[in-house]
């Protein structure tokens, strides 16, 4: 589990392909590895990958055809700079939202723009996500907490501060690029207990009256 605040930037330093799948290693110097052990996972990209090798200043890991076929790595290059963040811990403090590194799909940038000193990024979203998109709701993209400032159809506009663009890859991010977009996990929640019918009486318990009537809704 993850909370999608950024905790430093790695580089791909090679990309070794293995019987269909490939092996990262990735250089990881600003990352205080001092407490990483073998199994760990580590977020690239907002990818929850598995430490299978490392050192003070790197890591490697596996990444499976899945994992390629339905991520932004696919298409990653020796030399690219990746977001990285340490599996959270208990007694940490919880500076973004509840991200699980499973990336539900791909969200494309449409346009970058200034405003004041912060930038405007909009970003085209898969169809079958948007619904889990909301104002002023949280959203992960490439492993980044941020949240959503506005909404029209399947595009939603993030507006990013200059620390922010400075620490992470958003920074260098330009229109069509294709980025990782993981959805709020509890908005997922809430659809499939919304959804999920009573075996008996075949009418779901948990409705918009039904939140209505506990204060979940106005």
């Amino acid at each position: 589990m993850f909370t999608g605040i950024i905790e430093a930037l790695g580089k791909i330093s090679r990309i070794e392909k293995r019987s269909g799948d490939v092996r990262l290693n990735i250089a990881s110097a600003g990352l205080d590895m001092s407490d990483v052990r073998l199994g760990d996972s580590i977020a690239v990209n907002g990818i929850c990958l598995t430490v299978v090798d490392f050192s003070n200043e790197h890591f490697c890991a596996d990444v499976s055809t899945e994992t390629l076929s339905l991520t932004s790595l696919a298409k990653c290059k020796q030399g690219d700079k990746v977001n990285l963040e340490k599996a959270m811990l208990a007694t940490n403090r919880f500076g973004g939202h509840i991200v699980s590194g499973h990336v539900d799909g791909l969200a494309e940038v449409v346009s970058i723009s200034p405003s004041a000193r912060a930038i405007n990024i909009w970003l085209k979203v898969p169809n079958d996500l948007a619904r889990y998109i909301a104002h002023k709701g949280s959203v992960t993209v490439d492993g980044i907490s941020l949240t959503v400032n506005e909404v029209q159809q399947q595009q939603l506009r993030l507006t990013i501060i200059p620390h922010t663009a400075e620490q992470t890859t958003i920074g260098a991010w330009s229109p069509g690029q294709k980025i990782n977009l993981e959805v709020d996990v509890i908005a997922r929640y809430v659809e499939r207990l919304i959804g999920y019918a009573d075996e008996n009486t075949n009418d779901s318990k948990i409705n918009t009256a039904f939140l209505a009537q506990h204060g979940f809704m106005k």
